[in-house]
Formats: C-alpha cells, structure tokens, sequence
C-alpha cells in the first residue's frame, strides 16, 4: 500500500502512536459532542429583557404563558385495578335553618349520613326574656312603654344584636323614633336589672373576673358625645385643616424657642458657677500666702478643696427650704477672629473677609442682618483699609449680641428669682437695690448679684449694645 501511494505521489498518513488504547479501541471512533455556540447579549440590553428573546434552544419566545413540564420528577397517574367508589347525589338539611329547607350534593355512597358540618357555625345569641310580673316591677320606664320594649326584644333575637340592623327596621309608624345609643342604652339596662334580679344562663353581658360577676355597662352620653366630635372632625373644611397644621406648626417653633431659651440659660449658669469656683480658690490661695506659711502646690490644692467641701456641707445643713437650682452654660465673650492669609503664591485680599468656619451659621445671618440695617455692603470693595475696618465691626457686632443673649437670659434667670421670692414669702415684693446690681466679686455674693457681677450690670450691657 505504501508503495501505490509513492507511486501516485500521495502523501501517506503520518504513523500514529502506538499507545494502550490504540491497542485495545483500534478502530473505535470517539464521539465529538459539539456544543451550540450561545448567542451574545447585545451591549446596552438588560439580561431580563434578552433572556425574554432567546433561549438555549434559540426558539421563539411564548406568546402565551407555558408550562414546560421539566420538573424533577415527572407525575404519573395512580392507576389500580380496584373499582371506582360510587358517588351519589343525595340530599340533606341544615340544622340551623326553620324552614325545613331540603338541598342535595355529591357525596360518596359508602360514607355514613352525617349532620350538615357547617351547622357548628350557626351562633346564635341569647336574649333575655322577661315575664308581665317582672316588666311591671322592674322594667318599668317612663320614657319606654312595654309595647316599644317588646318590639326592641323581638327586633334583637331577629337580627342578633345588630342594632344598626335594628335601627332601619325600627317601626317608625307605630313608635317613637330612636336612635341608635337609645337602643342599646334601653336593652342593656334590661339585660343588668335582670342580671342582678335572677340568674339569667342567657346572659351574654356577663363576665368573670376573680370569681366575680361584672355587668357590662353602656354609657350612652359618651357614646353620643365621640360620634358628635367624630362628625366635626369629618365635616370640617380645607381652611380649618390648614388652619390647624399651621397651629402645630407654631407650636413646634414655640417649643424648639423655649429649648433654645433654656439652653442659653444653662450656658450662663455654668459660666456664673466656673467664674465662682475661680474665685473661692483664689482668696483661699491668698489667706495662705498673707499668713507667711509656704507650703507645696498640691497641699495647697487639697486644702482649698477640703475648704470647699466644708462649705457646701455648711449650706446645705443651713438650708431650710428647697431653692431652686441652676445649671451652668459657657458664653463666648470674644469677637470673631479672622485669621490672616499666610498661604503661598498669588491670593485675593478678599480672602481675609471670609467668616472663619467656627462662626455658626445662625451668628453670621444675624451680623448680616445688622449689616443691612446699617446700611452696609455685605461684601464691600477689599481694600487694605476696608478689610480691616470690616472685620473689627464684625468682630464688634457679635459681641454685642452675644452680650444681648446673656442680658436676655439674665432678665430670664432675674424674673424666676423675683416668682421664686415672691411663692417664699407670700405678700412680700422683690426689689434690687442698685448697689447689689452693681456689686463687685470680691464683695458677699448673693444669687442675682452672681449673675450680675459675671455679666455686667443690665444698663452697662444697654450701653455696650
């Protein structure tokens, strides 16, 4: 063979490698399983959208819903050899009905007759009955006559108790008309006088509680009074509801001012109390310098705080009624300092007019707005001068409404002093010397005095404004 093919000048087939299964599978051919090439998503086309397109079977998408059937385990129909049990169309009747109504169902002919199952949800509820002996005694109203209770008895184990029901079919023509709270204000009045007049196994009125028995009570008037407001609340009008938001929204303004006001107020006093402590441990460091005795740093530290100590103690055993204390709260009392531009490179004098990043926003809105009312520029032109002419009546203005806030909060602190000395000492009327106002530190403090040697008095604080 390999001759011919020299012959002919065909190339022979290379030799292939004599391996184990060349041997044993000579001439069997594997198999090529070849894979379909999946079909690219376009770029740009969600996976849902190209998934609804195409499937692995490059088939056409439904045009309607289909069940494939491809589950794990296909079902098969139970077939057996036995005969089908029979079936019959038989009748029956409803216990809970009167009228004796016969229907019919399938149901299976070996199965015994059982009572209709459904007949257990029939409840129906008791209704207390009452001899002519007992209405006379007991029943009795002068708004109700026997006749128009009667009909409300009957009318009740007619439709179970629902009185809306009863309310409709409540017979105008021959009585009164009624509402709906008189109804139920007359039947269960009848059910207590009942209940406590005999032992009534009917009575659905009645619970247990403890061993006792309680009567459910029906307060008509409350009743007559939640549907009158529920009625106004319904038939009110846009203008009343936007009306009422904008009453809440006051409201939560006047309550987010009064918690602003009590901050600011405990920022004072927090001030007043640091500016206290300052002071008792300086007087006690100067008694121990003026008595010539030199002693460490820390010993002096401990007796100053024993010091302090005994005096709180003293105050509180001399103290006969509560009085009211006061939290302490940091003021700031410096202007605003704007820091100078030392960045490298080419900078705008503009620059040193910015307000520094600790300035809060609610502080630079109200500068501002006393810019504006000086008629002055917000941003004026930054030469040399102006930059720094600017920058102090800045700095100016916020201390002087820091100074405002602390007057403020000192007539506040300065009112609840004068109602707390008043509720002490009914008949009697506060009034502040000037000399008390105008007290010094070093001099006996007394509560409003503390506010006003730490703040200033209320005119100099006028006058700084």
């Amino acid at each position: 063979m390999a001759d011919i093919l020299d012959i002919l000048d065909i190339e022979q087939p290379g030799a292939s490698e004599v391996t184990r299964d060349s041997i044993i599978h000579g001439d069997k051919v594997k198999k090529k399983y070849v894979t379909a090439k999946a079909v690219r998503r376009p770029e740009g086309m969600h996976r849902e959208v190209f998934a609804l397109l195409y499937n692995d079977n490059k088939d056409l998408p439904p045009l309607l819903p289909t069940d494939t059937g491809k589950a794990y385990k296909q079902t098969k129909a139970k077939l057996g050899m036995r005969k089908a049990r029979k079936w019959v169309w038989a009748p029956f009747t409803n216990p809970a009905r009167k009228d004796n109504a016969v229907f019919y169902h399938w149901k299976r002919a070996s199965d015994e007759a059982k009572e209709y199952p459904f007949a257990q949800f029939n409840k129906q509820v008791s209704i207390p009955s009452y001899s002519e002996s007992e209405y006379n005694q007991y029943l009795k109203s002068e708004d109700w006559s026997q006749a128009e209770t009667d009909h409300l008895m009957d009318l009740c184990q007619r439709f179970d108790l629902r009185f809306i029901v009863i309310h409709d079919r409540w017979d105008k023509a021959a009585f009164r008309d009624r509402s709906v709270e008189d109804l139920k204000e007359r039947y269960y009045n009848i059910c207590s006088i009942l209940n406590k007049v005999k032992t009534n196994p009917w009575s659905n009125t009645v619970t247990m509680v403890n061993g006792e028995k309680r009567v459910y009570h029906y307060d008509a008037e409350h009743e007559r009074k939640r549907k009158e407001q529920l009625k106004r609340l319904f038939d009110r009008t846009q203008e009343q509801i936007d009306e009422e938001q904008m009453l809440l929204a006051e409201l939560k303004k006047i309550e987010a001012r009064k918690r602003e006001r009590e901050r600011k107020t405990q920022d004072l006093q927090k001030l007043i109390s640091r500016a206290d402590s300052g002071n008792s441990v300086t007087n006690n460091q100067t008694n121990i310098a003026s008595e010539g005795v030199t002693m460490p740093s820390n010993t002096v530290s401990n007796i100053v705080r024993r010091h302090d100590r005994k005096l709180h103690k003293k105050k509180l055993t001399t103290q006969q009624r509560p009085v009211r204390t006061v939290e302490a709260v940091t003021v700031e009392w410096s202007g605003i300092k704007f820091p100078e531009a030392r960045s490298t490179g080419v900078w705008l004098r503009s620059q040193r007019m910015k307000m520094p990043p600790g300035v809060g926003q609610r502080k630079t809105k109200a500068i501002e707005q006393e810019l504006r009312l000086m008629n002055i520029d917000i941003a004026p032109t930054p030469t040399e001068a102006i930059c720094k002419h600017f920058n102090e009546l800045r700095s100016d203005l916020a201390l002087a409404l820091d100074l405002k806030n602390a007057l403020a909060s000192c007539e506040l602190e300065l009112q609840a002093l004068r109602h707390q000395y008043e509720a002490l000492n009914p008949g009697k009327t506060l009034s502040i010397p000037p000399s008390i106002c105008n007290s010094n530190v070093d001099g006996d403090s007394k509560p409003l005095g503390e506010i006003i040697d730490v703040v200033g008095s209320p005119s100099a604080l006028n006058n700084t404004i």
